[in-house]
Order: structure tokens, then sequence, then C-alpha cells
């Protein structure tokens, strides 16, 4: 059976620093991430959570271009 998931990284060695910028962004707008099943967040957090972290991405793109 093939998935077509988007949620696999192109380097799977990323998988750690990816983990922690997610620890870091959880920690920057107040959510108690922990390592494994985060089931229990809503979806406001879950989502302030995606959001830090693309912030956190264009800023070093844009940072990047000058």
């Amino acid at each position: 059976m093939s998935t077509n998931s988007s949620n696999r990284l192109v380097n799977p060695q990323a998988r750690e620093a990816m983990d922690r910028f997610k620890m870091e962004a959880a920690s920057q707008v107040g959510v108690n991430l922990k390592q494994g099943y985060n089931g229990d967040l809503t979806s406001r957090q879950a989502g302030s959570i995606g959001g830090q972290m693309v912030k956190k991405m264009i800023e070093a793109y844009e940072n990047s271009m000058k």
C-alpha cells in the first residue's frame, strides 16, 4: 500500500532538527509541548506553534536575502 504523505522530510536526518525547532517555537508561544503524542493540544495551540515556525522561517529567509 502506498501513501501520499506530504509530511515526509526530504532529508531524514533533519527530523531531530525539526523536532528541536518545533519545541523552541512551542516554548516561545507558551505551549507545553512534550515528546511523543500531543493530541491533547487545542487547534489554537497547535496552530500557534505552526504559525511561529512559519514566522521564524520567513524571517530567516528574509535575513539571508540581505
